[in-house]
């Protein structure tokens, strides 16, 4: 368990980092679209079918939290990157 959590915890850091480059464009609103997205589309169903499908238990819910965390830092830093692309236009 605690090697998940500090799996889990990796990846909140890299998106509290990676979220500070859409709300400096001022593009807040794109931010809790991807926050909001990335828990209900991946994260609660991830969790909820590896905690109660496959029986995992609070593993399976920390897992999907694990898997939303790592969407919305993928989602992040491709938005980050198109931001630096635009900003050299």
């Amino acid at each position: 368990m605690l090697m998940l959590l500090a799996v889990s915890h990796f990846f909140e850091g890299l998106q509290c980092i990676l979220s500070g480059n859409p709300r400096g464009c001022g593009w807040q609103k794109i931010g809790a679209i991807v926050n909001l997205g990335s828990y209900y589309l991946f994260g609660i169903p991830t969790g909820i079918l590896l905690a109660f499908t496959y029986h995992i238990g609070g593993k399976g819910l920390w897992m999907g939290i694990t898997v939303a965390l790592f969407a919305q830092t993928s989602i992040l830093l491709i938005i980050g990157l198109k931001a630096a692309y635009i900003i050299q236009l």
